[in-house]
């Protein structure tokens, strides 16, 4: 049986935009099979983090069928944060199917996987300053051109969930509590 070389791919995904599937499709390669972790799965309806881990697991999901993208290639699985960052790797470990290299832009997460033995990597981001989940939460608020930088999935879970109006409504309800 020929060994499967698996990596972990980590992010918010806040939501998931055209910058995620190209590091998807990229980082597919380097490995026969990507976990992707949701990370921060226990946030939600907060301005910086507005959707579930089951929302932003539609998002995906159906963004990869789209791309086509083959399922048998690629896992999701929603990771809770536990703010232990030395026991963290070895919930990702416990929640997930064996890997053996970590692609994330976040040098903790880098870090903590490097103490444990794993290959880490940078994954390659593209236009990041507007390929980020900050500037489309941003322009969601302030009604300005987001449609065009996320899959038709995202724009259609977005839609299904009246997203827009969440995220406006949070928006207010984090400016009163100021």
């Amino acid at each position: 049986m020929k060994k499967v070389t698996r990596g972990l791919l980590l992010g918010r995904m806040q939501p998931v935009h055209n910058g995620h599937i190209q590091i998807i499709e990229k980082t597919l390669n380097y490995v026969d099979e990507v976990v992707i972790g949701i990370g921060s799965a226990q946030l939600s309806h907060e301005l910086k983090d507005p959707f579930t881990a089951g929302e932003r697991i539609m998002m995906l999901t159906q963004a990869l069928d789209d791309y086509d993208i083959d399922p048998k290639r690629y896992y999701i699985i929603p990771i809770e944060d536990i703010n232990r960052n030395a026991l963290w790797v070895a919930q990702v470990k416990m929640l997930t199917p064996p890997f053996s290299k970590v692609y994330s832009g976040n040098p903790l997460v880098k870090r903590l996987f490097k103490e444990e033995g794993y290959e880490t990597y940078q994954p390659e981001l593209f236009d990041r300053e507007v390929l980020s989940g900050t500037e489309i939460r941003y322009r969601i608020l302030n009604d300005g051109d987001w449609k065009s930088l996320v899959p038709k999935a995202t724009i259609e879970v977005i839609d299904e969930i009246d997203g827009v109006n969440r995220i406006k409504e949070l928006s207010r309800k984090e400016i009163s509590e100021k």
